[in-house]
């Protein structure tokens, strides 16, 4: 089977992502040379198992740190400087960033996709600016190092998803790169490991290795009845995602269908109470639940994944349970997580909890049950709740178990984007 590109969107799309964000923007506070410096941005330095939240490419090539590492894998070396981050200047910086894509495109071409991370299209555009996609990509690069001394990457391609992997799979090393559907076969076939590309994680990519799928190649020359009977809806965006096919519109999640509401959190400190891993559960599934409800959204599968701390040897456990109803009520959503702790938890202590809802339809499409007669009132309830909470903040209106000392959430309502303002 092949597809025939002629009849696809072939747009310009660019997506542009700031290099080590966090870590060149606290460099260049500093006078330093975002290229240069040993930055690395950790979450809390009094915490030896705390996050690094961003490392300088001088982090990444000389010493192996990454986002993602710990506070206690960094080497004690003098030239190492060690910064608790400054979210509420990197997300300012950010503003001013998308205020500079404002100048090239209109308002509805540009997706902010994450901090440091946007999708903007061109189309349209093309005789405002004078030139190719690659020399208008060049032009915003050039124009973003001088006024803000940032560097960034952009990746172009003729949709979202192309100009996503054209970013990680080439621009990233070069500044600028340019993939078009011709460029399938020689660009994206010959990835592996499959985790290299974007949108398949290490479990997908076990499942897709378990069928002999060891490259983007092989997952595009695969059979897609069999794709689809092994992973569902997922296993047709696999397939075509392969042959570089994404039909999403500016704005909607690339992997449409995979549409989830979650949240991990690694604690702040080893949890060896069961009952105090449930306090913190339940703080989770309340904030789950309102994301879900901030969309309109409800979900039948909801998910558990449970870290063990690393004095133990890690290891842990990820399980899922579909509901016959869709949710976003906080406490069904608490029920659910409690049947899979009590059935899948062994004592040892905790360090990382993650939470998922899955499987959404349209809140609008629950089905009300004559056995549940008050399910109506917790829904009604959830959205009342999160309405004081958008109005007054996120601290402003608590359950009783975030008071405790296993509690993280009034901890966390200070934060600005989970992190030091």
């Amino acid at each position: 089977m092949s597809v025939d590109y002629a009849k696809l969107p072939n747009k310009q799309i660019l997506c542009v992502d700031m290099k080590s964000f966090y870590a060149s923007c606290t460099a260049v506070m500093m006078g330093l040379d975002p290229m240069e410096a040993y930055i690395a941005i950790v979450g809390d330095l009094e915490r030896k198992g705390s996050v690094v939240l961003a490392a300088s490419p001088r982090m990444k090539e000389e010493f192996g740190i990454k986002t993602g590492a710990r506070l206690f894998d960094i080497p004690d070396d003098p030239k190492i400087q060690l910064i608790e981050p400054k979210m509420a200047t990197y997300l300012r910086i950010s503003t001013e960033i998308t205020q500079l894509f404002h100048r090239y495109v209109p308002k509805e071409s540009i997706h902010t996709y994450s901090v440091d991370e946007s999708f903007l299209e061109l189309d349209g555009t093309n005789e405002l600016w004078k030139g190719d996609a690659k020399e208008i990509a060049w032009r915003i690069k050039d124009e973003i190092e001088r006024e803000f001394q940032l560097p960034c990457a952009i990746g172009i391609g003729p949709n979202m998803l192309m100009a996503k992997l054209c970013l990680d799979l080439e621009a990233k090393k070069h500044g600028v790169a340019e993939w078009t559907y011709e460029d399938v076969p020689t660009k994206l076939w010959p990835v592996s490991p499959l985790s290299k590309m974007w949108g398949i994680g290490s479990r997908v990519e076990k499942k897709l290795q378990r069928l002999g799928i060891y490259t983007v190649g092989q997952l595009a020359r695969y059979d897609l009845e069999r794709l689809e009977s092994t992973f569902g809806i997922m296993g047709n965006q696999l397939y075509y995602h392969a042959w570089g096919v994404d039909l999403s519109e500016l704005g909607a999640p690339i992997l449409e269908g995979q549409i989830s509401f979650g949240k991990s959190q690694i604690l702040l400190r080893d949890y060896d109470d069961p009952s105090e891993v449930k306090h913190v559960i339940l703080e989770m599934c309340e904030e789950v639940a309102r994301r879900a409800r901030q969309h309109r959204k409800a979900g039948r599968t909801i998910s558990l994944g449970i870290g063990y701390s690393h004095t133990e040897f890690g290891g842990g456990f990820y399980r899922s349970r579909s509901i016959d109803e869709p949710t976003n009520v906080t406490m069904e959503l608490y029920r659910v997580c409690l049947e899979l702790f009590e059935e899948n938890f062994v004592p040892k202590t905790v360090r990382k909890i993650s939470i998922a809802l899955s499987s959404i339809v349209e809140d609008s499409c629950i089905q009300l049950n004559l056995f549940e007669p008050k399910k109506e009132q917790q829904r009604a309830l959830g959205y009342v709740v999160d309405g004081i909470r958008t109005k007054y903040g996120s601290g402003s209106l608590l359950r009783a178990v975030s008071y405790t000392k296993a509690g993280t959430a009034n901890y966390r309502a200070k934060l600005v984007g989970g992190h030091k303002a």
